[in-house]
């Protein structure tokens, strides 16, 4: 058997386009002064809501550095130590992002419920002002993660977390304006409530995804028995063995296998397998070793 490799020549470094760290810096800026805005607004009008707003911004802030950080990593040039560069850290940065997400909801749930049982009296108006420039606020910063949100996990996790807080300050209008009319004081922190089941409910997916990207997991969308039924169909390929496909960073599959071809693997084969994985799959980093013949521990092997 003899050891042959696709790879695209021009991946030397595994280098992958990073998102424009740019839209991370204005994000986090804006939403800074957000939360302290909406923080001292919640003080004043003693309102859970807004304060669990603040905290949920907050909480965005926290995933939005670690992206931008991640973002700046994935532009990093590999190393003699880090073979395949830091893109990597875009994945760990969806997956801490989604775990805060996680965390911070128990304690919104923890401060309503309290709340709950002893319902305080809020002002109103000033709760509907401030969530008010909430939506504009979050509102535009999601419109800073339109482009790519489909191909990135991460910046996909920055614009669905600054369209949910556009959404649940919608709903904190919504809320101060059913105190204002009724008076009823209990409208405050079962908005909080709600406010934790939209948190928990947008961030489930994320923390599903960013879990199994982080366990080397084949992304989704990539049928790794369709990649093996292709390989098996190329010409000459007898069997295929140790098939391998996970993420190297949150937009950016690789692939490692063993075919075997009795014929072996020449320059042509290799950049046809290469070109029909990038193609059909998407995956444009693929190493294949091909052998001669199967290994005895690869009897029955597809």
């Amino acid at each position: 058997m003899h050891g042959s490799h696709a790879h695209d020549p021009h991946d030397t470094h595994h280098h992958h386009a990073a998102p424009n760290d740019r839209r991370y810096s204005i994000a986090i800026a804006l939403n800074l002064g957000f939360v302290a805005i909406e923080t001292g607004a919640g003080l004043f009008a003693n309102s859970t809501a807004l304060l669990s707003d603040a905290a949920h911004n907050l909480s965005d802030v926290l995933g939005l550095a670690l992206a931008g950080g991640a973002a700046w990593l994935a532009k990093q040039n590999a190393s003699a130590r880090h073979t395949y560069g830091f893109s990597k850290a875009t994945v760990l940065a969806a997956l801490a992002n989604a775990l805060v997400l996680v965390a911070v909801s128990g304690g919104l749930i923890w401060e309503a419920a309290r709340r709950l049982a002893a319902p305080e009296e809020t002002l109103p108006l000033i709760v509907m002002a401030a969530a008010g420039a909430g939506v504009v606020v979050n509102g535009a910063t999601a419109m800073l993660f339109l482009a790519g949100r489909k191909h990135d996990v991460n910046v996909r996790g920055a614009y669905l977390h600054m369209l949910g807080d556009a959404g649940v300050s919608a709903a904190v209008i919504v809320a101060g304006a059913a105190i204002w009319l009724t008076g009823l004081r209990w409208i405050d922190p079962a908005t909080s409530i709600a406010v934790v089941a939209i948190i928990l409910w947008s961030s489930w997916g994320l923390l599903r995804e960013s879990l199994d990207l982080a366990l080397d997991a084949a992304p989704r969308g990539v049928d790794v028995g369709a990649v093996r039924a292709h390989l098996l169909g190329l010409p000459g390929v007898m069997a295929v063995h140790d098939l391998h496909v996970w993420a190297m960073s949150a937009n950016a599959a690789a692939l490692t296998a063993h075919v075997v071809r009795p014929e072996g693997g020449d320059n042509a084969f290799l950049v046809g397998l290469r070109e029909s994985i990038a193609a059909r799959f998407g995956i444009a980093h693929v190493t294949v070793q091909v052998e001669r013949e199967k290994p005895d521990d690869c009897v029955g092997c597809d």
